[in-house]
């Protein structure tokens, strides 16, 4: 991996700024490593389609805790943002 030497500046509203600290925070990493981690991969669906998958995912025949416990986390992080 190279050495990093370059850095980028962002502007951003108050509540945009929250948002991104409170997810990095939860995922237990810091701001600079959530950015990084989100800019080179992303999964977005509309929120219907999020539903479809995340009840696809909870209705799978083998149990997977990990899974079941990430969904669990997105659901609380979904609700105590609104």
């Amino acid at each position: 991996m190279s050495e990093a030497s370059e850095r980028i500046d962002v502007r951003t509203s108050p509540a945009i700024k929250e948002l991104i600290v409170r997810a990095a925070s939860t995922a237990g990493v810091s701001v600079s490593t959530f950015l990084l981690a989100a800019a080179q991969e992303s999964f977005t669906l509309p929120a219907a389609a999020w539903k479809v998958f995340g009840a696809a995912l909870d209705s799978l025949e083998k149990p997977r805790p990990r899974l079941s416990a990430a969904m669990a986390r997105h659901r609380e992080w979904e609700t105590a943002g609104s």
